[in-house]
Order: structure tokens, then C-alpha cells, then sequence
């Protein structure tokens, strides 16, 4: 099972392309073999309120499964950190249908593959299996969705689990440590500052009570997204899902996701981390900014290839001029990370390289932006990167994973099927004007975060 941790902090880079991991795929960029129809997407909702996308890819006999629960980390009752992770992982035990691990040896049996994973927005469990086994997917998740058999047992065996993988995915990595203490600096009231993994002293508290609570109020039809992607017909899948998950009963409605405000950013931060461990100084600055969900129409997207021409990859400024030109530093980059319910982080961040000095790589990618700020784009860099974002969009179909990503975290955090097709005008629109402004607005040093990572020598520098 895998953590939404390990999607954000595995490396920098990782997320350097947050809408392109969770963008759309181009409907209107069909195959140009006379077969568009096979890429039409099919939305419906049962009758208990589940809602089923289907994306057809004919050209391998495979199809990947995923069920979205509208539940994240940032839906946790005050005091219950790490409660929606520590459910993924309860959603593998037992059922009143099914021992533990049953589903497990199902899927490997028929050469499947499975895994989950918890974000700040949602939790989601997918299969990736040959067509034959849809329905058989589509049966054990369906009761697991409400037959999950919980005892204090199980309970306190797992949450030892999620223990233990926070002391080595979290305590034991400094970048990790530093993280955290950075998310808990720039988010001042906001849930997003507390861990997806959940504060050490609040898991080891978490119990069958709460469990079952949080189980009882979420893990409902009318609360999830199926996304099947793959070698199917939307008919067929429209009849197999009300075979399977139509029988669930429909739970009680749930309120809006309204979380807590955050307040108005109005001065800089700073978080530094010393480390024996670290051999590499770096740092990163971030910038809460709007998110797809609650951005004025085109700042999003703007932010979108501001990031892509800031720090997108090796063709981008903070590439060519530190990396490239310079030669100060290791690593340069930006990534904006646009799929969020709530308001969200841009980043920037750096190392140095050989005898260069981590503040010179700081002020050249404050430079940098501010470059960006004041004197805006070239038309030129707007449409190149323009034209890479929309070509990753046509890629990702090669991926069934991909497309099933896209679509899943979309309408998770309250977008929908037209979002994700009309994407790729939204950002062929974007000017360069608006880019400048989204970067003179939002990424202003005075209201910024920046987190240090040192080694152990550079302490008190």
C-alpha cells in the first residue's frame, strides 16, 4: 500500500509536473485511424449515488479498476491525524465474505496487480487485471466497501504497521523530517500543514472506535468515483457495476468539504534542518497559491506554465541558467501543485554543485522568478512549453494508469469529465500577460516559506 507521502516527498522532481500526472487526456486529440470513438469517455451514476467513468483503450487486453473515495487526510477530525491513511490499510483485512489476504492471492493468481494510496483530498484502491476479471475486481471491492470486519486485534496489529512506516519513511529521512516542519510553517491554519501519515502522538492513539466512525461516515457508493480504464465497452461495465457495487446501500449525505480558512500570507518564514545524514545542502521556497478548484478562471492554468517555464524540466530558465549556463547547481526546478480541493503550494527549489554555495543558488532562482515578475515571458518560451504540457496530455494515454489518474483526481477534488476534456483549450488561451501577473501576484519573497536542509558542519552558517 502506498501513501500519498511517497507521491509528494519522494523527490522534488516527482511532482514537478502535479496537472500533468493528474491532467487530462486529449478528447479532442483522437487517433487519427478513424477509431476516436474507442478514447470517448462515458460518465453515469448509479442509483445509490456512485458515480462511474469509463475510458476505453482497445489495444491491450488489460484494464485498470479504481475506486476514489472522497476522503483524505484533510477531512480528519481534529486529533485523529493519519486516521484516512491508516484505513487504507484497514481496507485489506477481512471482510464477512472474505478472510485476509484473500483478495490479495485473487488478484496475484490471475497475474494482477493491486495497491492504494492516501492523499490530503482522497484515498483510492485500483487493479490492474485482464478484462475477464472486472467483475471479480468490481466484487471484492464492493464488499469491502461496507463488510470490512474490524476488531481491536486488527486494529492494533496494522497501527503498529502505519507506526513503523512513519519511523522509516518520515522520522528516519531528514528530507522527510524538514517536509513536514515546512507543509506545518506555510499552512498557518489550513489542513494541508498536518501529515498525510499523521503526528506520531495522535496515531498511536487511533483505535477501533475510531476506525469504525471514520469507516461508517465515508467508505459509502455515494461518496466514490470508479474509474475503469482500458480493454472494456461502457455498456458492459455500466452492467457489471450495478451487478456488483448497485447493491451497496446508499449512505446518509454528506456535508460540503468546507475546511478552515487560511489567512492571509503576509510575512517570510524559515525552516532549517541540520543533519549528519545530509551531504547535499538544498532548499525550496513555496508560495500558497490558488488551485484548479478554487482559482479565478486562467490563473491556474497561468500558474500551470509559469511552473513549466520557471523550473519544468531541462529546456526551463532555472535549467538552463544555474544547471546549463552557471554550472552552480545540481538541481533547479518548479512544479505547481494544481489538483487540490482547497488552495495549494508553488514551489521552487535548488542545490548547489562542486564548490558553489547554497545562498548563490538561492538568490540565482530568486532572481529568476522575479526576472519572470517584472519583465513577464517571451511568446516564444509560452508556446514551447504550451506544446509540451498538451503533447504529455497525448502520451499519457500510452498509460491506462495515467488516464485512470487523471480523471480520478480530477473529479475527486470537485472538478468533472468536461474539466478534464476542455483542459487543453484552457491552456492553449493562457497569454503571456496572464503569466506575468499570476507570478507579480503570488510569488512575492515577503509572504514566502523556504525550508534548509544542512549538513551537520553548516550548522549556525
Amino acid at each position: 500500500m502506498t501513501s500519498r507521502t511517497e507521491w509528494l516527498r519522494g523527490t522534488l522532481l516527482a511532482t514537478s509536473l502535479a496537472f500533468v500526472a493528474t491532467g487530462p487526456v486529449l478528447a479532442d486529440s483522437a487517433p487519427t485511424n478513424g477509431k476516436a470513438a474507442e478514447f470517448k469517455v462515458t460518465d453515469f451514476l448509479l442509483d445509490n449515488g456512485m458515480e462511474v467513468v469509463v475510458i476505453p483503450d482497445h489495444r491491450a487486453p488489460i484494464v485498470t479498476h479504481m475506486v476514489w473515495y472522497k476522503i483524505g487526510s484533510a477531512d480528519e477530525p481534529p486529533g485523529k491525524s493519519g486516521i484516512a491513511h491508516f484505513f487504507e490499510h484497514l481496507m485489506f483485512k477481512a471482510t464477512a465474505h472474505h478472510a485476509a489476504g484473500e483478495f490479495d492471492r485473487a488478484v496475484s493468481d490471475i497475474g494482477g496487480s493491486n495497491n492504494a494510496f492516501t492523499s490530503y483530498d482522497y484515498t483510492a484502491f485500483h487493479e490492474t487485471v485482464a478484462p475477464s476479471a472486472l467483475e471479480l475486481m468490481m466484487s471484492f471491492e464492493a464488499d469491502r466497501m461496507r463488510n470490512l470486519i474490524l476488531t481491536d486485534d486488527v486494529i492494533k496489529t496494522e497501527r503498529d504497521v502505519i507506526l513503523e512506516e512513519r519511523r522509516s519513511r518520515i522520522d528516519n529521512n531528514p528530507q522527510a523530517v524538514l517536509d513536514e516542519e515546512v507543509d506545518a510553517t506555510l499552512w498557518q491554519n489550513q489542513p494541508y500543514r498536518i501529515p498525510v501519515i499523521g503526528w506520531m502522538q495522535e496515531m498511536e492513539q487511533l483505535n477501533r472506535v475510531d476506525a469504525t466512525a471514520f469507516y461508517n461516515k465515508y467508505y459509502r457508493p455515494n461518496n466514490v468515483v470508479l474509474i475503469v480504464a482500458g480493454d472494456v465497452e461502457p455498456d458492459t461495465v455500466k452492467t457489471l457495476a450495478e451487478k456488483t457495487y448497485g447493491k451497496v446501500a446508499r449512505g446518509p449525505d454528506l456535508p460540503p468539504r468546507v475546511r478552515p480558512v487560511e489567512p492571509e500570507q503576509n510575512t517570510r518564514r524559515t525552516v532549517t534542518l541540520t543533519d549528519a545524514r545530509v551531504s547535499v545542502p538544498s532548499f525550496s521556497t513555496q508560495w500558497v497559491v490558488p488551485s484548479y478548484h478554487t482559482a479565478k478562471p486562467g490563473e491556474a492554468e497561468a500558474l500551470d506554465l509559469l511552473a513549466e517555464i520557471l523550473g519544468g524540466g531541462n529546456r526551463s530558465r532555472l535549467y538552463q541558467a544555474l544547471v546549463v549556463k552557471q554550472g552552480i547547481a545540481s538541481s533547479a526546478g518548479a512544479y505547481f501543485q494544481g489538483t487540490m480541493l482547497d488552495d495549494t503550494n508553488f514551489t521552487v527549489y535548488g542545490a548547489p554543485r562542486g564548490d558553489a554555495k547554497l545562498a548563490d543558488v538561492e538568490a540565482a532562482v530568486d532572481a529568476e522568478v522575479a526576472r519572470i515578475a517584472s519583465d513577464g515571458v517571451t511568446p516564444d518560451e509560452l508556446e514551447k512549453a504550451k506544446d509540451r504540457y498538451v503533447r504529455s496530455m497525448i502520451f499519457a494515454r500510452d498509460k491506462q494508469d495515467s488516464m485512470a489518474n487523471i480523471y480520478g483526481s480530477t473529479l475527486a477534488t470537485g472538478g468533472n469529465v468536461q474539466d478534464v476534456e476542455q483542459w487543453p483549450d484552457r491552456i492553449r488561451k493562457v497569454t503571456a500577460d496572464e503569466v506575468k501577473a499570476v507570478a507579480a501576484r503570488y510569488l512575492v519573497l515577503a509572504r514566502s516559506t523556504s525550508g534548509y536542509l544542512l549538513p551537520q558542519q553548516q550548522a549556525g552558517n
